[in-house]
């Protein structure tokens, strides 16, 4: 991947996030906003500058329930998406009850796991894990649904083991879907953690700073911890399409070597 690619690829985003962020402070003071109902960014970014001392150690033990439920969640489902596609009965049997688990709303399930876990940092990662398998489940069953049948029957033909077959076809079959529910998951993990804040902490948390803060009128604070909430949810993002990024080199390489070999035969060049 050559330079321009790479300047691209970081510049595309930053100017997105940074038109965001001029809306917003064009719709504040275009409609006169008051600070009370909703801060500008500025007064956002310094709410947040100013509890820093005190965000900061919240936003780590946030970050702690985002890792943990989500490397919980991203094992079982892979696992159940496995078992499910080996056998058809097992799929038949595990898929109605994900269906049903996504139906019961996450706000509904945190009371009881509090009752069953208690106030600590186990049902928040029981909520986290709780969103994030069911998009890696699906899209991993869907990848090894979707395996080419031509190229199962040639490695059948040829003596493949039924072990051999899954390890070296159906297995990385599975890496794109994967990285796809990964991603998925990764968007909505911080909600989980968020969430189990608000139901399973009896001390300080992220969520319940800016509840507090509402409780307070202090608006600046309660949009600063919304927005932190919001950097660890992107960057929780951008990791897994990081590693995707290392893990996947192929990829990006084949796809580079397309584009320089269109260039190279271009007969307009």
């Amino acid at each position: 991947m050559n330079a321009g690619t790479i300047i691209r690829g970081v510049l595309t985003p930053v100017i997105s996030i940074a038109l965001v962020f001029l809306v917003w402070d064009l719709i504040i003071r275009g409609f006169g906003v008051q600070t009370f109902v909703a801060p500008s960014p500025g007064e956002t970014l310094d709410a947040l500058r100013d509890n820093w001392s005190t965000l900061w150690p919240l936003a780590l033990e946030t970050i702690r329930e985002t890792v943990y439920g989500f490397i919980v969640g991203a094992v079982l489902g892979f696992v159940l998406a496995v078992a499910m596609a080996q056998t058809r009965i097992v799929q038949g049997l595990v898929y109605p009850v994900l269906i049903v688990s996504q139906a019961v709303p996450i706000i509904a399930i945190a009371a009881p796991l509090v009752i069953l876990l208690g106030f600590g940092i186990a049902p928040k990662i029981v909520i986290v894990a709780w969103i994030v398998f069911f998009p890696v489940a699906v899209n991993v069953l869907d990848g090894l649904a979707n395996v080419d049948r031509e190229l199962l029957n040639l490695a059948r033909a040829m003596g493949g083991s039924r072990s051999r077959v899954f390890l070296h076809i159906r297995l990385p079959a599975t890496v794109t879907p994967l990285y796809t529910g990964l991603k998925i998951g990764a968007t909505y993990a911080v909600t989980g953690a968020v969430i189990g804040e608000l139901v399973a902490s009896t001390g300080s948390s992220l969520a319940g700073f800016q509840r507090e803060a509402n409780s307070s009128l202090d608006t600046p604070a309660v949009w600063a911890a919304m927005l932190l909430m919001t950097i660890i949810g992107i960057g929780w993002f951008l990791l897994v399409v990081g590693v995707e990024y290392v893990t996947t080199p192929w990829k990006h390489r084949a796809t580079h070597r397309r584009l320089r070999f269109r260039a190279t035969n271009d007969p307009r060049s």
